[in-house]
């Protein structure tokens, strides 16, 4: 962990898992279902690999095979449905407080790079103003899922963004995607199992670091100044 920190001018949080459970109140399963039912009703064709799958992400990379106007649709609906989950989520993550303050208050960079809606990203910080020390939000590409991670985009933007080179930016995240992501972009990562099979899927995906806590990074930032 002192490795990837003291490397890491700048820290990119994923947004569901790491910051808060976007679906805690408003289960994925049920918004990806909406759009499965809005598929069915504008592409027939592409409705029975939309009900084959419980992952709201994944019916929108889907809606791209139906065309612009799908996709838009499918998005538009998408995004509306993150912006009601964010409202009930409930608390951010615990220690995730901790590790935005520490990766600030050690005069680091703080985005926040997530294949959720910017919007919804917006919102939740909004609801939750302890978490206002984050410099940029990258959320989903705008009509681009072929861009979301595993793609190096959104960490590369970030990147820009925060004007740091992508090698000296690391990423926390919960999911592999994240880690391929990461990798991709020359970037270092930390992969946080919130759940216990992910320790091991994260440390076969390449994470330099897997922690089991968000706090565990932010114990980490606060050794780095210390």
């Amino acid at each position: 962990m002192s490795d990837v920190l003291s490397s890491s001018k700048a820290v990119l949080f994923d947004f569901d898992g790491p910051i808060c459970d976007v679906f805690h109140g408003l289960p994925a399963s049920g918004i990806a279902a909406e759009l499965a039912d809005l598929i069915s009703a504008l592409a027939p064709e592409l409705e029975a690999a939309a009900r084959n799958t419980e992952d709201p992400m994944e019916v929108h990379r889907l809606s791209y095979e139906g065309g612009p106007a799908i996709l838009a649709a499918v998005e538009a609906a998408l995004t509306a449905a993150e912006i009601r989950a964010v409202r009930v989520a409930g608390s951010p993550t615990e220690g995730a407080v901790l590790a935005l303050r520490g990766a600030r208050t050690t005069g680091r960079h703080v985005a926040i790079v997530s294949n959720n809606s910017a919007e919804c990203v917006r919102e939740y910080l909004t609801l939750h103003e302890d978490l206002g020390v984050v410099d940029e939000i990258i959320g989903r590409p705008p009509l681009r899922p072929d861009l979301m991670k595993p793609s190096p985009y959104p960490l590369l933007t970030a990147a820009s963004a925060v004007g740091v080179a992508p090698g000296l930016t690391m990423l926390v995240g919960d999911s592999v995607t994240d880690v391929e992501a990461a990798i991709a972009a020359g970037a270092r990562s930390v992969g946080y199992a919130n759940k216990p099979a992910k320790r091991q899927s994260l440390t076969d995906a390449g994470a330099d670091v897997v922690v089991l806590g968000m706090r565990e990074i932010a114990d980490g930032l606060a050794r780095t100044n210390s």
